[in-house]
Protein backbone atom coordinates (compact mmCIF):
# COMPACT_ATOMS: atom_id res chain seq x y z
CA UNK A 1 0.00 0.00 0.00
CA UNK A 2 1.44 3.36 -1.02
CA UNK A 3 1.77 6.16 1.50
CA UNK A 4 0.11 9.51 1.00
CA UNK A 5 1.94 12.43 -0.58
CA UNK A 6 1.19 16.08 0.09
CA UNK A 7 3.04 19.37 0.26
CA UNK A 8 2.87 22.59 2.23
CA UNK A 9 4.94 25.52 3.41
CA UNK A 10 6.62 25.88 6.78
CA UNK A 11 4.57 28.86 8.04
CA UNK A 12 1.35 26.90 7.43
CA UNK A 13 2.66 24.17 9.74
CA UNK A 14 3.89 26.62 12.37
CA UNK A 15 0.56 28.48 12.47
CA UNK A 16 -1.73 25.42 12.13
CA UNK A 17 -3.05 26.57 8.74
CA UNK A 18 -2.84 23.11 7.18
CA UNK A 19 -4.08 19.66 8.09
CA UNK A 20 -1.58 16.93 7.32
CA UNK A 21 -1.88 13.20 7.87
CA UNK A 22 -0.94 12.54 11.50
CA UNK A 23 1.68 10.00 10.47
CA UNK A 24 3.25 12.10 7.70
CA UNK A 25 7.00 12.61 7.78
CA UNK A 26 7.73 16.30 7.16
CA UNK A 27 10.41 16.35 4.46
CA UNK A 28 12.12 19.68 3.91
CA UNK A 29 13.40 20.42 0.40
CA UNK A 30 15.35 23.59 1.10
CA UNK A 31 18.89 24.28 -0.10
CA UNK A 32 19.83 26.52 2.87
CA UNK A 33 17.42 25.91 5.75
CA UNK A 34 17.29 28.14 8.80
CA UNK A 35 17.38 26.74 12.34
CA UNK A 36 13.64 27.39 12.73
CA UNK A 37 12.99 25.48 9.50
CA UNK A 38 14.97 22.51 10.85
CA UNK A 39 12.94 22.72 14.07
CA UNK A 40 9.69 22.33 12.10
CA UNK A 41 10.51 19.47 9.71
CA UNK A 42 11.57 15.90 10.50
CA UNK A 43 14.37 15.92 7.90
CA UNK A 44 15.68 18.08 5.08
CA UNK A 45 16.96 17.10 1.63
CA UNK A 46 18.97 20.12 0.41
CA UNK A 47 19.78 18.31 -2.84
CA UNK A 48 16.10 18.70 -3.77
CA UNK A 49 16.21 22.45 -3.31
CA UNK A 50 16.78 24.47 -6.47
CA UNK A 51 20.49 24.83 -7.32
CA UNK A 52 22.20 28.02 -6.19
CA UNK A 53 22.61 29.46 -9.70
CA UNK A 54 18.88 29.08 -10.37
CA UNK A 55 17.97 30.64 -7.02
CA UNK A 56 20.27 33.58 -7.77
CA UNK A 57 18.82 34.06 -11.27
CA UNK A 58 15.35 33.98 -9.79
CA UNK A 59 16.24 36.49 -7.06
CA UNK A 60 17.86 38.90 -9.54
CA UNK A 61 14.92 38.75 -11.97
CA UNK A 62 12.45 39.18 -9.12
CA UNK A 63 14.24 42.27 -7.79
CA UNK A 64 14.34 43.83 -11.25
CA UNK A 65 10.61 43.24 -11.69
CA UNK A 66 9.87 44.79 -8.30
CA UNK A 67 11.77 47.89 -9.40
CA UNK A 68 9.45 48.01 -12.41
CA UNK A 69 6.49 48.23 -10.04
CA UNK A 70 5.28 44.65 -9.66
CA UNK A 71 4.16 43.49 -6.22
CA UNK A 72 6.23 40.78 -4.50
CA UNK A 73 4.00 37.90 -5.64
CA UNK A 74 3.66 39.27 -9.17
CA UNK A 75 7.41 39.78 -9.46
CA UNK A 76 8.07 36.26 -8.16
CA UNK A 77 5.69 34.63 -10.61
CA UNK A 78 6.86 36.71 -13.57
CA UNK A 79 10.51 35.97 -12.70
CA UNK A 80 9.65 32.25 -12.64
CA UNK A 81 8.66 32.50 -16.31
CA UNK A 82 11.48 34.88 -17.26
CA UNK A 83 14.25 32.57 -16.00
CA UNK A 84 12.53 29.37 -17.17
CA UNK A 85 12.49 28.14 -13.59
CA UNK A 86 10.27 25.08 -14.09
CA UNK A 87 12.22 23.72 -17.04
CA UNK A 88 15.60 24.45 -15.45
CA UNK A 89 14.59 22.84 -12.17
CA UNK A 90 13.24 19.72 -13.91
CA UNK A 91 16.51 19.52 -15.85
CA UNK A 92 18.46 19.79 -12.60
CA UNK A 93 16.45 16.90 -11.11
CA UNK A 94 17.39 14.77 -14.14
CA UNK A 95 21.09 15.70 -14.21
CA UNK A 96 21.98 15.72 -10.51
CA UNK A 97 22.96 12.32 -9.15
CA UNK A 98 22.21 13.48 -5.59
CA UNK A 99 18.74 14.74 -6.54
CA UNK A 100 17.95 11.52 -8.44
CA UNK A 101 19.11 9.41 -5.49
CA UNK A 102 17.03 11.43 -3.07
CA UNK A 103 13.93 11.20 -5.29
CA UNK A 104 14.40 7.43 -5.59
CA UNK A 105 14.68 7.10 -1.80
CA UNK A 106 11.49 9.11 -1.28
CA UNK A 107 9.72 7.05 -3.94
CA UNK A 108 10.76 3.85 -2.15
CA UNK A 109 9.47 5.18 1.16
CA UNK A 110 6.11 6.07 -0.41
CA UNK A 111 5.90 2.63 -2.02
CA UNK A 112 6.58 1.07 1.39
CA UNK A 113 3.56 2.90 2.82
CA UNK A 114 5.17 5.91 4.47
CA UNK A 115 3.23 9.17 4.21
CA UNK A 116 5.30 12.19 3.23
CA UNK A 117 4.66 15.93 3.28
CA UNK A 118 7.10 17.97 1.20
CA UNK A 119 7.89 21.30 2.87
CA UNK A 120 9.64 24.53 1.87
CA UNK A 121 9.17 28.27 2.44
CA UNK A 122 6.85 29.42 -0.37
CA UNK A 123 3.12 29.90 0.12
CA UNK A 124 1.83 28.42 -3.13
CA UNK A 125 -1.51 30.17 -2.78
CA UNK A 126 0.37 33.28 -3.97
CA UNK A 127 3.69 32.12 -5.46
CA UNK A 128 4.88 29.35 -7.74
CA UNK A 129 7.24 26.88 -6.08
CA UNK A 130 9.64 24.02 -6.83
CA UNK A 131 7.83 21.94 -4.21
CA UNK A 132 4.85 21.45 -6.53
CA UNK A 133 7.19 20.18 -9.26
CA UNK A 134 8.65 17.67 -6.78
CA UNK A 135 5.18 16.51 -5.70
CA UNK A 136 4.13 16.06 -9.34
CA UNK A 137 7.34 14.20 -10.09
CA UNK A 138 6.94 11.81 -7.16
CA UNK A 139 3.27 11.28 -7.97
CA UNK A 140 4.09 10.47 -11.60
CA UNK A 141 6.54 7.77 -10.53
CA UNK A 142 3.92 5.89 -8.50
Amino acid sequence: MDGSLTDTYVAAIQHDLVELPADATLVGVVRRPTSWFHATVDENHPELGPPTDLLEAMRDAEEELKLCGLCAEGAHNAAWDDVGFGERYRDYLERSDDARDSLAALEDRLAAGESLAIVCYENTEKKRCHRTILRERLASLR
